[in-house]
């Protein structure tokens, strides 16, 4: 049986907070890892988990359900904190992101776990990877959809347009790329690194269907989810635009947090901070 799905906003964005809070304590006690993005995608990581794909943690392969890849791998706490919530595996488990042997590695390990679906972080492959498993959807005429997460840095990757226009020119209308628009990598502000402007042109140029939303209001990730499954003859792209860092004050639209723990200190203020929302 399919996990049970809600659209309660208030129950989903609780969800995001927790994703959040896990997240920075994982990372800290890590002493390594990227909170910045991790914060930037949880909302966008809660909807999918919690109100959106079909999945059913008692079955990790079923066959029927909907695949998620976190293309942007290094972000991948925030993906392990929705696993553990939705009940793929404990979570006290999570405390062991990046230690020797865990299953919770920096970046996504589908050899460890079944219920992650590729090994991503090679920036730019896992958008390849997704639309290969929505073509292979499409071909098999199945009903499953496939939902792929990449940064705005990893866009700068050849590879993310060699995809993109891929997946447009065989209309591929199975496959959503969720674009976290958070304007940080870990060589500074991507508008200044490597502009992507004008996004929606370029997407469309590909034969994308693309909505743009605040990546961090419930309702319009929602909708934006529902109009992407109604569309057909094309892929979608829901250009996300987030804030890096998003829910702690001293991290938010800072570059910096890209790929720095916090400290026990800093980490002990953002959980107060968050936990106050």
């Amino acid at each position: 049986m399919a996990y049970p799905l809600t659209r309660d906003i208030d129950v989903l964005k609780k969800h995001a907070n927790q994703i959040r809070i896990h997240s920075l304590k994982m990372i800290a006690k890590a002493k390594s890892g990227h909170p910045g993005g991790s914060l930037s995608i949880a909302d966008i990581c809660s909807a999918l988990m919690f109100g959106v794909m079909r999945h059913d943690p008692r079955t990790p392969r079923w066959a029927d359900r909907d695949r998620f890849i976190m293309s942007k791998g290094h972000c991948v706490p925030a993906w392990y904190s929705a696993l553990a919530q939705a009940g793929y595996f404990p979570e006290e488990e999570l405390m062991t992101l990046r230690e020797f042997g865990s299953r919770l590695q920096g970046h996504p390990d589908c050899a460890k776990l079944d219920c992650i679906e590729a090994a991503s972080g090679s920036l730019g492959q896992g958008m390849s990877i997704a639309l290969g498993m929505a073509m292979a959807g499409k071909m098999d005429n199945a009903d499953w959809r496939v939902y792929c997460a990449i940064g705005d840095g990893e866009s700068q990757e050849g590879q993310i347009w060699e995809a993109a226009l891929a997946a447009g020119k065989f209309g591929v209308d199975n496959l959503t790329v969720v674009l976290d628009n958070n304007n940080g990598q870990i060589d500074g502000y991507v508008n200044e690194v490597m502009p992507l402007d004008p996004i929606d042109a370029k997407w469309r140029s590909f034969n994308w269907h693309v909505i743009a939303i605040n990546g961090h209001d419930m309702e319009q990730i929602l909708a934006a989810f529902d109009e992407a499954k109604q569309t057909k003859g094309r892929p979608t792209l829901i250009w996300a635009k987030t804030i890096k860092g998003q829910g702690v004050s001293f991290m938010a639209n800072n570059y910096t947090w890209h790929g720095k723990a916090p400290t026990a200190e800093q980490c002990e203020a953002a959980v107060k901070e968050l936990s106050a929302a």
